[in-house]
């Protein structure tokens, strides 16, 4: 999965991933794995939602100046 992947996509996935660790019936071996693929979704999340929030702001402040 790359950036390329949406945030509904990386954050599906990402719960996937705590339902199967809270389940506790995945080996230590699985949750380095498991642990490794949600710090990478949660990067993909965040990058998405910092991006979100920059558009929105650029959006907003393009919009105060057509106002005055």
């Amino acid at each position: 999965m790359s950036n390329n992947t949406s945030y509904t996509d990386a954050f599906d996935e990402l719960q996937v991933i705590v339902t199967e660790i809270e389940s506790g019936e995945i080996s230590v071996d699985e949750l380095s794995d498991k642990v490794k693929r949600a710090t990478e979704l949660i990067r993909i999340c965040k990058a998405k939602l910092t991006t979100t929030e920059e558009n929105v702001n650029k959006i907003l402040k393009d919009l105060e100046g057509t106002e005055e």
